[in-house]
């Protein structure tokens, strides 16, 4: 699988975040069989101002908690005949990307306009089996005491030694 679901053909390229879920060219990705959980157990984004100390923008590490656990995003994807990357070793698979929303108190000093669409284990047959309305009741932002900053620094993969997987391209 490849990170990104095409964009509409007018506008080229791929997408890795989906907001607009009502938009004609997401909405046929909301059906089931278009849907799935993206593991992760630690997400990051840029901070918003360089760190005085190096100049460069720090990155920030967001997790359940401190252990970094397994948890889930809410994702779609597609199979896809065309090819991607490098024109001397093109691919073809399939392709994601999850879903976002409006920034949490924790994310939002970091980011503000968008986190991921993080779903509780309890949600997860809701988000893969559902009908479209609602499976979309699910993207919300995720309870401001559910979330923590674990790591901050230049740091671009989660460097925490128990790591089972990291966010973006599994």
């Amino acid at each position: 699988m490849h990170w990104g679901m095409p964009n509409p053909p007018q506008f080229g390229g791929y997408n890795t975040n989906i907001r607009n879920v009502a938009s004609p060219h997401w909405r046929r990705w909301m059906k089931p069989e278009s849907r799935c959980l993206v593991p992760v157990t630690s997400f990051s984004e840029y901070a918003p101002e360089p760190n005085p100390a190096t100049g460069k923008k720090d990155i920030v590490w967001f997790s359940i908690d401190d252990s970094r656990p397994l948890f889930a995003f809410a994702g779609i994807w597609t199979e896809w005949d065309g090819a991607r990357g490098p024109k001397s070793k093109p691919t073809v698979a399939g392709n994601y990307a999850f879903l976002t929303t409006e920034p949490n108190a924790v994310v939002g000093p970091i980011h503000q306009k968008a986190m991921p669409v993080i779903l509780r284990e309890d949600d997860w047959e809701t988000w893969l089996t559902a009908d479209a309305k609602d499976a979309g009741k699910l993207q919300r932002p995720w309870p401001d005491d559910k979330l923590q900053i674990v790591a901050r620094g230049p740091a671009k993969s989660d460097q925490h030694p128990d790591r089972c997987l990291e966010g973006g391209d599994p």
